[in-house]
């Protein structure tokens, strides 16, 4: 008997009279069998009774089993490219080998091994993950010849549980390959007379899709098609939808293919990134588009679209029918699929009628969690008239209920950001009442939506900082100190003052307190004063507003404490609306300077925080050399403090303290020149061009320009060491040290008035202060009494210090110096 047709449990032992019983039945049946004729055989040579496995359709594996050495073999395969895949080592290259070559030859043996059981493996449970993994390192010709093999099973590997997940990720990679053929790029094929022809991808894939729109309607209806059905839509048309990865998986399956680690190429290829990423489609792909929107049309009526808008399984699939019915200008016609969504109004004003009746679906969708989805991309794509009856049918008049709704306000919000001005000034004295409710559930959506719309018009600069007071609860020209406080606590000011006051009184937490058990399987504990990320998102929209309408949220800012605004800044929600203050093009110039200069003598509070670096680094490269210098010379007290710290190490080597105390002027130079790099950076990305020009390198000297004498130069005066070609042996600890970390001579370039470059002058900073300190540098001229000597070596002795604490803590090869067990 087969293992999968075996029965789990205890055997039944058979009693003395079933054994006699089946002895009796034994016996009757072969006299009975005497005068029988035989039995007639069937074609494989058995008799007829018996039945071969592969005649009957077994839908867990459609195309046959895999054998068990073939999935031992794959377990492997997927191991090695798992281990690739999440290595990120750089692999050593050389000029005779070439780095992939390992990879290339244990990849090619994988793909023999693919060879004609590409079916049997894309719908085994086990070899399908190994598929999807493989498919990320294919070539362009190789995936041709691996689609060209599942051309006529579209339909049944997309109904598989695991087939329609390999389908999947093909037609999703695919859009690199069909963007390459676009441009003109074709990869050469191998000439081969019995093999015929290969078609092209962009071939193969309309000659999938005729095989897929017979049975277009079962497969958005099927709870595994549904998914390779929006993967092909994408493809055919990648403008018509910003949907991510995310929608095309279902939560269980994104979850279980993020255990599966990254997918990507093992193969590590230079130059190849958002250039190889598909930009355009051949116009058969619109085509195509177009074809399957009208055969969904011909093929399924009214009532049919409206249940598939209901559902979990065909409403994410009909959104992108929507959007590209609207890309195609067929949204607008009479009978379409927007039109039987909304019940018919596009028909009904089509024929003349002023004032279409609601409709109780249309009613459904707008608090339905899964159907307001649908919900969202009708009033967003749909035709202007429609919309304009849309907002007058179903929203005009019900805003201050459906705005405080938990499913409905995401639609309304959707449905603010096409309002014109009289619709959002009638919008805005209907929810003059229910702002404040909003903020006490914590729904911002609404507000965050009418206040980017108000800045997208320009208009109702008054109402929608009115809106914001009273939203929160506080006086127009009262104190506002903790207005950005509430904001992003989303809180009233009344609520907010209340837990500031139970937090008071609470004792602080003990060692036990906080402990949890480590099974623990309760809701946490959370702070009703904790940043949340809808009030983030709400004071970035208020920051961006035009320069007239945000100059109330920047004061707001300004007249924060500071212990405040260093809290804010250490928190992964709040620093954003830092990030958006320094980076926004409607903040005047002189409110990002304010800004940054309020947190002089602060920035060593800043600094020391995972988060806080990460804005102070924003505020070091938005400030030109004036403030950088005021910036620097504020931390140089507690240099040796940040020194220490772990994240604000390297926000004080940036700064570069030392050379600003040795040589300002130069210390200048540098940062002005850095200055204008990042302002050529930033031009170029707010031009869109996408191109960052990279840093220039540092001009190399020539290899006789490094044989003349070296100038060392200690203050106001100056000699010439020669220069030995072999390398002195360090005579000191110091030295040897430096010597590893920084080399034995440290190059610095100066910049002239005019900002060439000037001549690199080579120092020997370590040797001269070793010297110095052990007193054996030549003696100047002129006579020095004690005191002065004394002072020398001490400033000698400080340059060693500020070099030591400027170097580097490895090991010249990046890695950690190994500390040897005293045997």
């Amino acid at each position: 008997m087969p293992k999968e047709n075996r029965k789990r449990g205890k055997k039944h032992k058979k009693t003395v009279q079933e054994d006699e019983y089946a002895v009796t039945n034994t016996m009757v049946a072969e006299a009975m069998a005497v005068d029988e004729p035989q039995e007639v055989q069937n074609d494989s040579g058995g008799p007829s009774w018996m039945r071969s496995a592969e005649s009957e359709f077994n839908p867990e594996a459609p195309f046959g089993y895999v054998e068990a050495d073939v999935k031992a073999y794959f377990r492997t395969v997927d191991t090695q490219m798992r281990d690739w895949q999440e290595n990120t080592a750089p692999v050593e290259e050389s000029e005779d080998t070439d780095p992939n070559e390992e990879r290339r030859m244990f990849f090619v043996a994988a793909l023999n091994e693919i060879r004609e059981k590409e079916k049997q493996l894309a719908t085994d449970p086990d070899c399908s993950v190994v598929l999807e993994r493989m498919v990320h390192s294919m070539d362009d010709f190789v995936r041709r010849v691996f689609f060209d093999s599942l051309a006529g099973s579209f339909e049944v590997l997309s109904k598989h549980r695991f087939g329609s997940h390999v389908v999947q990720t093909l037609f999703t990679i695919a859009a690199e390959t069909v963007g390459r053929e676009t441009r003109g790029v074709l990869p050469s094929v191998p000439e081969d007379q019995e093999a015929g022809e290969l078609r092209t991808f962009t071939q193969l894939i309309l000659d999938a899709c005729e095989e897929i729109l017979p049975v277009l309607p079962s497969l958005i209806i099927d709870p595994f098609a549904s998914h390779v059905l929006r993967a092909v839509l994408l493809l055919l048309s990648p403008t018509s939808s910003t949907e991510d990865d995310r929608t095309l998986r279902s939560k269980r399956s994104s979850s279980w293919k993020a255990k599966q680690g990254s997918m990507k190429s093992v193969f590590e290829e230079k130059g190849k990134g958002k250039a190889d990423m598909q930009k355009s489609v051949p116009h058969s792909f619109t085509e195509m588009a177009r074809r399957f929107v009208e055969t969904l049309r011909s093929a399924v009526d009214g009532n049919e679209i409206r249940a598939m808008g209901a559902s979990n399984v065909a409403g994410p699939c009909l959104k992108i029918f929507l959007d590209i019915e609207a890309d195609q200008q067929m949204s607008e016609e009479s009978d379409s699929l927007m039109d039987r969504v909304t019940a018919g109004l596009i028909s009904s004003y089509k024929n003349g009628e002023e004032t279409p009746e609601s409709s109780d679906y249309v009613g459904t969708l707008l608090r339905d969690p899964t159907s307001s989805h649908l919900l969202e991309t009708m009033v967003s794509r749909s035709p202007t008239k429609a919309f304009d009856l849309i907002w007058s049918i179903y929203f005009k008049g019900k805003l201050a209920r459906l705005a405080a709704h938990p499913v409905a306000n995401f639609v309304v919000a959707k449905a603010i950001e096409r309002l014109s001005q009289d619709q959002l000034a009638a919008t805005s004295g209907e929810l003059d009442e229910v702002w404040h409710k909003m903020i006490q559930t914590a729904r911002t959506g609404v507000m965050r939506a009418f206040v980017e719309r108000a800045a997208a018009l320009g208009v109702m600069k008054e109402e929608v900082s009115k809106t914001i007071f009273s939203a929160f609860g506080f006086d127009a020209e009262g104190d506002k100190s903790t207005l950005i406080l509430c904001m992003l606590s989303v809180l009233t000011k009344e609520d907010f003052e209340s837990a500031l006051k139970s937090r008071s009184k609470r004792p602080p937490p003990t060692e036990t307190d906080t402990r949890r058990p480590p099974h623990h399987r309760g809701p946490k504990e959370t702070d009703p004063l904790q940043y949340k990320t809808q009030g983030s998102v709400l004071l970035q929209a208020l920051i961006k507003m035009p320069e007239t309408h945000n100059q109330f949220i920047l004061d707001a800012i300004h007249e924060l404490k500071m212990e405040d605004k260093i809290q804010v800044a250490h928190d992964a929600s709040g620093s954003r609306i830092y990030d958006a203050l320094l980076e926004s093009a409607t903040v005047p110039l002189k409110a990002k300077r304010q800004f940054i200069m309020d947190f002089i003598d602060h920035y060593h509070l800043l600094v020391d925080d995972r988060i806080g670096s990460r804005v102070g680094d924003r505020c070091w490269a938005s400030s030109d050399t004036y403030l950088r210098e005021k910036v620097a010379r504020s931390l140089i007290p507690y240099e040796s403090q940040l020194a220490g710290s772990f994240y604000g190490k390297f926000f004080v080597r940036n700064l570069n303290l030392y050379m600003l105390q040795r040589k300002p002027d130069e210390w200048r130079n540098v940062q002005s020149q850095r200055r204008q790099q990042f302002l050529q950076e930033q031009k170029e990305q707010q031009a869109g061009s996408g191109y960052t020009a990279p840093p220039k390198p540092q001009p190399q000297q020539p290899q006789q320009q490094q044989q003349r004498p070296i100038t060392a130069t200690h203050g106001a005066n100056s000699k010439e060491l020669p220069v030995s070609r072999k390398r002195p042996k360090p005579s000191d600890e110091i030295e040897e040290l430096f010597d590893k970390t920084l080399g034995k001579r440290v190059k610095k370039a100066a910049l002239d008035v005019d900002g060439n470059a000037a001549k690199v002058v080579e120092k020997p900073v370590v040797a001269e202060v070793v010297a110095e300190v052990s007193g054996g540098g030549e003696k100047k001229k002129g006579k020095k009494g004690k005191k002065e000597r004394a002072e020398e070596r001490d400033r000698a002795l400080d340059d060693v210090l500020g070099a030591i604490k400027s170097a580097p803590k490895h090991d010249s090869d990046g890695r950690p110096k190994k500390k040897h067990r005293r045997e």
